[in-house]
């Protein structure tokens, strides 16, 4: 089998973590005759300083067609703002549509979590963040600008459909995994938006009866995942709950480092794209010390997207077999560079 995927190193350390997995991608090609033809994005910090922008004018059409995106990170703050360098990434996720934000929370055996007397067995979930509306849309505006009389507004969109299709899939994936369903919600407070979300949650349970599901406020979820972590299984949220909530499972998971992500069009009609969770981490960017973990583990993500099942099992055994063995970089507590990661990784293949 033949795909194409494009590659977007991005900024800081995301060329340095991304080539590590494409390290892993071609010797797991060899393995499971794949091949993959791909096409490097230069977009980011250093095309924003040669052109004034982030990403070329039409950029999405440059990848409309591809197999799959792997992504490094981006960002470079002290130069850019944020919400410049993110906005692209925002607008692939809209508008291929990759409605479904898929972020594991596993820690591996051999490592210690933040969390005193937890182990592999206690920290096994995964947060699936509705990722193509909410909060995240670019809604609103900010009038007299600069004065003391400023007003900003921007008003999250939450749509019967974009709802439904998530939950669904949440659903389905509980059904995968140990059947336990934990929707994180704010009715209390946000009588519209998150009422409707448990509405259509309690209209879908009879169509999943092997499912236990419950909702949880979103501040109650935060302090029951460092309570009781192993209580959960799959959490399924909106745009802006999901996103912090996968940030405190990456560090009960061991840390960033180490926690991938996918954006899928779970239809594949346009490209998922795939990439770990952390950012780009300028303070530490040239220094070859980053966890090429997380990235690595986003590419078996892939593998299982583009029905690869077994490629994607054998990437997962390459790292659990790495970091078991003592492979760990400077955020584990270890000394190793990340090339000498990635070559830990590939020895166990």
């Amino acid at each position: 089998m033949n795909f194409e995927i494009a590659l977007y190193p991005g900024d800081g350390i995301g060329p340095d973590v991304l080539e590590q997995a494409v390290r892993v991608m071609h010797r797991i090609g060899e393995r499971h005759s794949l091949t993959f033809q791909t096409k490097r994005l230069d977009w980011g910090y250093e095309y924003w300083k040669q052109h004034g922008t982030v990403v070329p004018d039409g950029f999405l059409d440059e990848i409309r067609d591809v197999d799959s995106i792997l992504l490094g990170a981006v960002g470079w703050p002290d130069a850019i703002p944020d919400h410049v360098t993110l906005s692209p990434l925002v607008q692939i996720r809209q508008a291929f549509d990759q409605f479904a934000c898929v972020r594991p929370a596993n820690l591996f055996p051999g490592l210690t979590s933040v969390l005193s007397g937890r182990t592999a067995e206690d920290i096994d979930f995964v947060v699936i963040r509705e990722n193509s509306e909410g909060e995240y849309i670019d809604n609103g505006g900010r009038f007299k600008q600069g004065t003391p009389d400023e007003v900003a507004v921007q008003t999250a969109v939450h749509t019967r459909k974009g709802v439904e299709r998530i939950l669904r899939f949440a659903f389905e994936t509980a059904r995968k995994r140990r059947n336990k369903l934990t929707m994180a919600t704010k009715s209390n407070a946000q009588k519209y938006s998150y009422v409707m979300w448990d509405d259509i949650l309690d209209e879908l349970k009879s169509e999943y009866p092997e499912v236990e599901a419950e909702r949880m406020h979103c501040d109650a979820a935060v302090m029951n995942l460092v309570r009781w972590p192993d209580r959960f299984d799959v959490i399924v949220a909106s745009n802006l709950f999901g996103d912090l909530l996968t940030d405190l499972g990456g560090i009960l998971g061991g840390g960033l480092g180490l926690a991938p992500s996918s954006n899928e069009n779970p239809t594949k009609e346009f490209p998922s794209m795939f990439e770990p969770v952390h950012g780009s981490a300028p303070d530490i960017a040239g220094q070859g010390i980053a966890n090429p973990v997380a990235a690595i583990l986003s590419l078996a993500m892939m593998f299982e997207h583009l029905d690869c099942p077994k490629a994607a099992e054998d990437v997962r055994q390459a790292v659990a077999a790495a970091l078991a063995a003592g492979a760990k970089t400077p955020d584990l507590g270890g000394k190793l560079t990340t090339a000498e990661m990635g070559d830990a990784v590939l020895a166990h293949l």
